[in-house]
């Protein structure tokens, strides 16, 4: 990951339209979800997402159509790291979330699995005052596993603390992260509680998920072209629009983010139901 600043200008304060046409003051600014249970209008143009996940792939391809060894991939990816979090929040994503490392990464080669632990302290350790003045609160979802370094997993608690405060967009790291294991954690919480399976409902269970505050991912956005889901927020994305661009992630850069705001806008969320008829819709 090479060095990066934050230099996006900010759209939000001003009411002007971002690059692409996205229009941040668009965003529901009082909390609703645009889920099944607080959707817009079902059609026309959409606001900007809520909430989006980004599976950030494509690092090691990177490198090896250069010639050079996976973690160089790994390395070029902090410049779109910093420059997706601040054109996202530029553009009023108001919860960002980051598919950094995931439980099935542990089973990588230890010398690139290594060099991942000292790279992410690297930037969580150079960005923490970057994060903290731009008003963002930084949370890490996973980070249990006893295999993360000591120094990395304090880094990881000082900045979620220094960051607490922050009123921003909320920015979630996912680190060492698993669908499948927060399913099963929330399950046996609800055991431990001798919840009666006759009490859990959605509205229950989504309550014993890490991060409970979290609305649901809008839109899931794949670098790389590869069209899998990779046990990323498996609960969370169940209603998400997915894009998959074909761009590597060391090459994403904020059109290309702001090319998915666009996509999204111009789907139609029905949740399942049928979409809104108007004037001269046929019956």
């Amino acid at each position: 990951m090479g060095e990066a600043g934050w230099g996006v200008n900010e759209y939000g304060a001003t009411g002007r339209t971002a690059p692409g046409g996205v229009a941040p003051d668009t965003v529901d600014r009082d909390g609703r979800s645009d889920g099944p249970a607080g959707r817009g209008t079902g059609s026309g143009t959409r606001a900007v997402p809520r909430h989006v996940a980004c599976v950030m792939d494509g690092n090691g391809r990177w490198a090896q159509r250069r010639s050079l060894p996976r973690t160089a991939g790994h390395r070029a990816a902090e410049a779109t790291v910093i420059e997706i979090i601040e054109t996202a929040r530029s553009a009023g994503v108001e919860w960002l979330t980051l598919y950094a490392f995931s439980t099935e990464n542990w089973n990588r080669p230890g010398a690139e699995v290594d060099y991942l632990m000292r790279l992410v302290r690297r930037v969580v350790r150079k960005h923490a005052p970057l994060l903290l003045a731009r008003g963002i609160r930084c949370r890490f979802l996973g980070a249990t596993d006893p295999r993360i370094p000591r120094e990395l997993a304090r880094d990881f608690d000082d900045l979620t603390t220094l960051t607490d405060g922050n009123r921003g967009m909320t920015l979630t790291v996912a680190f060492d992260h698993g669908g499948r294991r927060d399913i099963v954690e929330a399950a046996r919480s609800l055991i431990r509680n001798g919840t009666p399976a006759g009490e859990v409902t959605e509205h229950l269970f989504a309550q014993h998920l890490p991060f409970p505050d979290t609305p649901d991912v809008d839109l899931a956005i794949r670098t790389s072209g590869e069209q899998r889901i990779s046990n990323f927020m498996l609960w969370k994305v169940a209603y998400a629009e997915w894009t998959f661009p074909e761009v590597l992630w060391p090459d994403f850069r904020a059109p290309d983010f702001l090319a998915c705001l666009r996509t999204y806008r111009c789907r139609d969320r029905r949740f399942g139901s049928l979409p809104t008829r108007t004037n001269g819709d046929p019956r």
